[in-house]
This record gives structure tokens, C-alpha cells and sequence, in this order.
């Protein structure tokens, strides 16, 4: 007999109970992530049907920075590049990213079995990209998300194996108990 999912669900609760403050802990560095990605999106529509080159050279003023600087004329430059469409794709891609992280911090708040398991596996495919980062520029910025994403991801695959080791004990002694009765 399997276990439902809304047993496995129930499970995972009661199992990660003494867990549950780092699970919340991740889940709301999740919701953060996706609330900053949210705002970012909603920030771009507002560059729709203006003059994006304008809007850049406005906040390069605005912060003082040197419109003269290599950083400065790349921005302008990719800002002159910038269409419509690409603005309400890359807003699309954000809302997309943003709802999620909203449902990955939904389901680790309620210690779900699956969103264990999303926060394993999408932490790990950023991996790669975080070590490239820091190789490219090493700094504390850098090495600080590797290093909590690196802990996140053996957290969340210390959880899943230790409550797959349990089930399975779990069910090795139901079965057990069955068989000698």
C-alpha cells in the first residue's frame, strides 16, 4: 500500500517539525528572491513605450556616475538596443522566476516533500553559474551565495535522505509485522 501524497505531505511536516525554522529560514530567502525579481519585472513594463537610452543616461546622472566610464557607455548602449518586445519578454521571464520562488517558500514554509526537493534540484543547476561567477570576480557578494548555496543544497539533501531512510524503515517494519502476524 503507497503512501498518498497527502500522507507524504503530513509526513514531511511531522518528520522535519524540529526542522522547520531553517526550512522557513530558506523559504523566506526564496520569497525575497522572488519578491525582488517580481519588482524588477513590474519595473521594466514601465520602460515599455519609452525611450530606454533616455531613462539610463536620466540615472546615470542621477547617481553621478560618469557617462564617459566602459560600464556606463555598455548600459547606454544596451539600452539603445532595447525593444518593446524584448522588454515585455524579459518582464515575462521575471514573473515566471518570481511565482517560482513564490511557490518553492509556499511549500517549504509547509515542509513539503516536493518543494525539498525543487530547492535541491534548482539550487543545484544555479550552482555552476555561482562558481563561474566567482572565478570570474571573486568577492565577499560572490562568495557568500555560493557558500549559502552550498549549505542550502546539502541541507535539503541531508532532509531528503534521512526521511527516505526512515520511510523505508518505516515500511520495512510494517511489512514485517504483517508477514509474522
Amino acid at each position: 500500500m503507497g503512501v498518498s501524497m497527502r500522507h507524504g505531505d503530513h509526513y514531511a511536516a511531522s518528520e522535519h517539525g524540529r526542522h522547520a525554522q531553517v526550512l522557513r529560514a530558506v523559504a523566506s530567502l526564496e520569497l525575497v528572491k522572488g519578491l525582488v525579481v517580481f519588482i524588477a519585472g513590474c519595473s521594466v513594463l514601465f520602460l515599455i513605450h519609452k525611450d530606454p537610452w533616455d531613462i539610463a543616461n536620466n540615472l546615470l546622472r542621477a547617481l553621478h556616475v560618469n557617462p564617459d566610464w566602459r560600464f556606463s557607455q555598455l548600459l547606454l548602449d544596451w539600452a539603445d538596443r532595447l525593444t518593446d518586445s524584448q522588454l515585455w519578454t524579459v518582464a515575462a521571464f521575471s514573473f515566471l522566476y518570481s511565482t517560482l520562488r513564490f511557490v518553492e517558500a509556499y511549500g517549504l514554509w509547509r515542509a513539503r516533500i516536493w518543494a525539498e526537493w525543487f530547492a535541491l534540484i534548482s539550487g543545484t543547476v544555479y550552482l555552476p553559474f555561482e562558481i563561474y561567477a566567482i572565478h570570474e570576480q571573486p568577492n565577499l557578494f560572490h562568495g557568500t551565495l555560493l557558500l549559502l548555496s552550498v549549505a542550502i543544497i546539502l541541507y535539503m539533501a541531508y532532509l531528503r535522505s534521512t526521511s527516505q531512510r526512515r520511510l523505508g524503515k518505516e515500511r520495512q517494519e510494517a511489512a514485517s509485522q504483517k508477514n509474522s502476524s
